[in-house]
C-alpha cells in the first residue's frame, strides 16, 4: 500500500515536506522527491513494473534525491518498432537523468528516464533525505534487467525497449496532444504554434504540382520563423559507393566544432548515413555550434532485439545536442530527448585558445 503522506522520515533542514493530495500529479516546474526504496518496492508488480514501465537498478542511487519536473512525458515515441508517437499514463520527465546503463551491461545509450507518479513525492525544494536499503530490492531488481537466451545472448529488458507495452497508439493528428504540451508546460504555445506551421508549409511539397516551388517557400519561411536555414539532409554520395572515414580520436572533455550541413552531406550517401550511421534535421540544428565531447559510444543495447550491439565506429556524444522533435512529423515536440551520435568525420577540433562551447549562429 502507498504511503499517504511524504512527511515521515528524516530530511533535510530547512527543506519541508509537503503531504501527497489524493490525485497528486507532479507538473512541469514541481519540485519533488523519488521515494524510498522500500515505497517503491511496494508500487512494483511481480515484473517489476508500474504499468508495464519499469524501475531499473540504475535509478535507486536518486531515491531520497529531489529534483524539479522538467517535461510531462503524456508522450512519446517509439524507436524501436517505428510505430510513431505513442500515448503514456502518469509519468515525467526529472532534470536530465539518465540510465548510466550500469544494471544494463555497460549500455551507453544515455536514454533519458521515465519516472512514474507512483515513484514519486512532493517536495518544497531542492535537498535530499537518508533513506534505507531493502533486503533483496537489489537482486529483484537485477533479475528483471533481462535473461539468457537459447541462442546463448542475454537479451535484456530496460524502460526504452517496453516503451511499446507501456504505451497506447497516438496519431499525429490527434490536436490533444498539442494542447497537452502547452497545458501540461512542455512547451510554451509561440513555440508549439511555430513547430505546427513548419510542418504544415513542409508538407506542401508532397503536393502533386510545384514541388520546386514548395521546397523554396519551406526554406524562406524556415529562416523567418527559426533564423536557420532549412536542416533537411540530402546526401551526395551516390547509392553503393562507400562512404569516407576520418578519425580525430577524440577524447572526453574536448571541445568540436560541428561542421557546416554542406560539409556532411558530402560525406553522406542519399539515406543520409556515413558508414550506416543516420544524421537527419535534428542534428543538422546544431550544425556550427561549439560543444564539449561527453562520451564515446561503442556499444548499446539494440531496442529491436534486446541483445547489446558493439560499434565498430564508435560515435560520439556532445553535451547538450539531443532531439527537440520539431521535425518528425509523427512525433513533433516529444520531449524524450534522445541523445543524437556522431560521426567523427561531421567534427572538427576547436584549438585551447579558442572559444568555448556555444551554440550555432
Amino acid at each position: 500500500m502507498e504511503p499517504q503522506s511524504a512527511s515521515d522520515g528524516p530530511h533535510t533542514p530547512g527543506s519541508p515536506r509537503r503531504p501527497v493530495p489524493r490525485g497528486w500529479r507532479p507538473r512541469v516546474g514541481d519540485w519533488v522527491e523519488v521515494r524510498s526504496p522500500g515505497e517503491i518496492l511496494a508500487t512494483l508488480d511481480a515484473t517489476g513494473d508500474v504499468g508495464r514501465m519499469p524501475f531499473m537498478p540504475e535509478m535507486q542511487k536518486f531515491a531520497g534525491q529531489r529534483f524539479q519536473v522538467t517535461a510531462s512525458a503524456h508522450k512519446t515515441c517509439d524507436t524501436a518498432n517505428r510505430t510513431g508517437g505513442r500515448k503514456l499514463q502518469d509519468a515525467v520527465h526529472l532534470a536530465d537523468l539518465r540510465c548510466d546503463g550500469s544494471g544494463h551491461g555497460g549500455c551507453q545509450a544515455e536514454c533519458l528516464l521515465f519516472w512514474k507518479s507512483a515513484w514519486l513525492k512532493p517536495a518544497a525544494g531542492p535537498g535530499s533525505v537518508a533513506t534505507s536499503p531493502v533486503p533483496g530490492l537489489d537482486q529483484r531488481l537485477a533479475a528483471n534487467t533481462g535473461a539468457l537466451q537459447d541462442n546463448g545472448k542475454f537479451r535484456y529488458r530496460c524502460q526504452a525497449l517496453q516503451l511499446f507495452a507501456a504505451t497506447e497508439p497516438l496519431a499525429w493528428w490527434d490536436v490533444r496532444q498539442y494542447w497537452n504540451d502547452v497545458r501540461s508546460g512542455n512547451a510554451r504555445l509561440s513555440y508549439a504554434l511555430s513547430t505546427l506551421f513548419l510542418s504544415w508549409v513542409f508538407n506542401l511539397r508532397r503536393l502533386p504540382l510545384g514541388y520546386r516551388v514548395n521546397v523554396w517557400i519551406y526554406q524562406q519561411v524556415h529562416k523567418l520563423v527559426r533564423g536557420l536555414p532549412d536542416p533537411h539532409m540530402h546526401g551526395t554520395i551516390p547509392k553503393g559507393a562507400p562512404t569516407p572515414d576520418e578519425r580525430l580520436d577524440l577524447k572526453v572533455g574536448e571541445v568540436v566544432e560541428i561542421r557546416t550541413k554542406a560539409e556532411i552531406e558530402a560525406t553522406c550517401n542519399g539515406a543520409n548515413r556515413n558508414r550506416g550511421l543516420n544524421i537527419d534535421e535534428e542534428m543538422t540544428t546544431y550544425c556550427g555550434g561549439r560543444y564539449r565531447v561527453t562520451t564515446r559510444v561503442d556499444r548499446i543495447i539494440n531496442e529491436q532485439t534486446g541483445e547489446m550491439m558493439e560499434f565498430k565506429n564508435p560515435c560520439i556524444v556532445l553535451d547538450g545536442v539531443f532531439c527537440k522533435g520539431e521535425y518528425a512529423g509523427m512525433r513533433l515536440m516529444c520531449p524524450r530527448r534522445i541523445t543524437a551520435y556522431w560521426r567523427e568525420i561531421w567534427l572538427k577540433r576547436v584549438e585551447a585558445d579558442a572559444a568555448g562551447p556555444g551554440g550555432p549562429g
